[in-house]
């Protein structure tokens, strides 16, 4: 499966629809609710944005999409929802699930931070 792979998000305008926040899981057994850290133990946090890919002269204009975004470090203040901003050190990987005999798959995506366009 393929992993972190280097992502250039230079050719997209990403605006936050929701702001970042803590990125926590419930638990299957209990309900309880943790925060999300990576393997050394460094909290999570996610931001949703709206990627659209920048318009060039003299081609379509392309529909945009809602991806939301792990962040490897908390982002700080003044990411608020209309935001436009930039990711730093993008990377995505592809993942995939079988349950009950369904299968669903896709891409998610994670950055070391965000920067204002």
């Amino acid at each position: 499966m393929l992993k972190n792979i280097p992502a250039n998000m230079q050719g997209y305008k990403l605006m936050i629809t929701e702001a970042p926040v803590m990125k926590t899981r419930t638990d299957k057994d209990t309900g309880e609710i943790r925060p999300v850290t990576d393997r050394q133990g460094v909290q999570q946090f996610v931001v949703s944005l709206f990627a659209k890919k920048r318009p060039v002269e003299g081609q379509f204009a392309e529909k945009g999409e809602e991806i939301k975004v792990t962040l490897t470090a908390d982002p700080g203040e003044g990411f608020e929802e209309g935001t436009y901003v930039q990711l730093i050190d993008t990377t995505m990987s592809h993942w995939e699930n079988e349950k009950d005999g369904k299968y669903s798959s896709g891409i998610w995506f994670r950055a070391n931070g965000l920067t204002p366009a």
